[in-house]
């Protein structure tokens, strides 16, 4: 173990380790309830999200531990997944298989861009204002989509959004989950999701909302989930045909921050830098990645990414892969509360939903709202992705407002020439798009 994993080099121990892998997997384990709701609203059946949900969880955290020794847990995205449901295939009508397709393929450019110095011409070119506002906006996104699903935000004809029925039950009940989650998470009680989405569902039992179980088979069964509905489905030439810089492009960009931002600082809290600054293994975590998003794709679910939450194994001491593994067995074994995961309803996740997206507001402080050259495309990014129901729009709204901003205000200096090309190619995708 401590030759595999460096747990003395690290100051760690194996009891350490496992116990940061509980931590973790309690803290992110709202992920196996939540994911499979958000894919079965695109027409994946259940069973078979929450089996590609926990298997591509599995393969994907192995894969980081193993091959990048990090304390990291790699899991569905939350915003990826948004992305996928509601932008791709219900905003632009696709098949939930072109979906799997464009994810498939967008993990292949993402392997391609980090084996090659692109990435990092692309991660250079965008200035820090954006990057914070990239997962900004996708938080508000997250938490507009949480309160639709509680009901608490309804459409109306006349003002376009309104107050929904507070006196409806799944959104009473929803109402209550999102006070009790914020209570537990105040109180820094660990597991404050999962216990939140747990409680909600079996008040909804109790009330007549959701049926009752009428056997332990309903709850748990060692008749695992099937993945032959989705396994291997993802519709590649569909994916190519509807256009790369429709999906693919945007599924390939938020993936390639989302996991910079998310490995840098778990980094860091972990003390795993170098002197310099530079990660000794950064470029392993994204090969695991991008593999991860791969096979994701093939299992049958939207893209995996390296999670915030995996701070919370961190602060209990976890330094090495080993967490990481404690964490996947766990991810492994909840494959028998498939029956219990299937029964949550919407209205128990979306308090889920709507916490994560608070959650994601706390990278606005490193916005420069002293600069309006930058105040302003961080704005647009922010503001885009939940008016216009789409993480693309917001990206591309702020890399050409970036652009054109500082072009025409004779900042053209402060403009990385990969800027222009990234701008460009969102131009061509807004007129393919109209």
């Amino acid at each position: 173990m401590d030759g595999l994993f460096k747990l003395t080099e690290r100051g760690t121990s194996v009891k350490t380790e496992i116990l940061a892998g509980f931590t973790t997997f309690i803290t992110l384990s709202y992920i196996i309830f939540v994911n499979p709701s958000i894919l079965a609203d695109a027409g994946i059946p259940k069973e078979a999200a929450i089996a590609a949900t926990i298997l591509a969880s599995v393969f994907a955290t192995l894969l980081m531990a193993f091959f990048a020794n990090y304390p990291i847990v790699v899991a569905p995205g939350m915003g990826l997944n948004a992305f996928f449901t509601y932008t791709v295939v219900l905003g632009f009508g696709l098949h939930w298989t072109v979906a799997l397709g464009a994810v498939f393929i967008s993990g292949i450019l993402f392997f391609i861009l980090t084996v090659t110095t692109i990435r990092t011409y692309i991660i250079d070119a965008v200035p820090p204002s954006l990057r914070a506002a990239i997962p900004v906006g996708i938080g508000l996104f997250i938490a507009f989509i949480g309160l639709q699903n509680a009901g608490i935000v309804q459409g109306d004809p006349s003002t376009l959004l309104t107050l929904g029925d507070l006196t409806q039950t799944g959104t009473i009940l929803a109402i209550f989950g999102l006070l009790l989650a914020g209570i537990l998470m105040a109180r820094a009680v660990k597991g404050a999701l999962i216990i939140s989405i747990l409680v909600t569902t079996a008040l909804g039992m109790v009330v007549g909302a959701i049926p009752l179980p009428q056997s332990l088979g309903d709850l748990v069964s060692l008749d695992l989930p099937s993945l032959a509905p989705t396994f291997g489905k993802m519709d590649l030439q569909g994916a190519l045909a509807f256009g790369v810089l429709n999906i693919i492009f945007t599924f390939t960009m938020v993936e390639l921050f989302d996991n910079m931002g998310t490995l840098m600082g778990l980094l860091r809290k972990a003390n795993l830098m170098k002197d310099e600054g530079h990660p000794p293994e950064l470029g392993r975590a994204f090969v695991a990645d991008s593999l991860g998003t791969m096979a994701s794709a093939v299992l049958g679910t939207s893209t995996v990414t390296s999670y915030i939450e995996s701070a919370s194994g961190v602060a209990e001491g976890g330094r090495t892969g080993l967490t990481a593994i404690t964490a996947a067995v766990l991810f492994l074994a909840a494959l028998i509360f498939a029956p219990l995961i299937g029964l949550v309803p919407g209205f128990a996740t979306a308090p889920a939903l709507i916490i994560v997206g608070a959650l994601m507001l706390t990278e606005i402080v490193h916005v420069d709202f002293k600069d309006f050259t930058e105040t302003l495309p961080a704005f647009l990014t922010i503001i885009g992705m939940p008016l216009t129901y789409s993480i693309a729009t917001g990206l591309g709204l702020g890399f050409i407002g970036y652009t054109l901003v500082k072009l025409f205000s004779g900042r053209w200096r402060d403009i990385h020439w990969m800027m222009y090309i990234i701008a460009i190619l969102f131009v061509i995708n807004f007129v393919l798009r109209a």
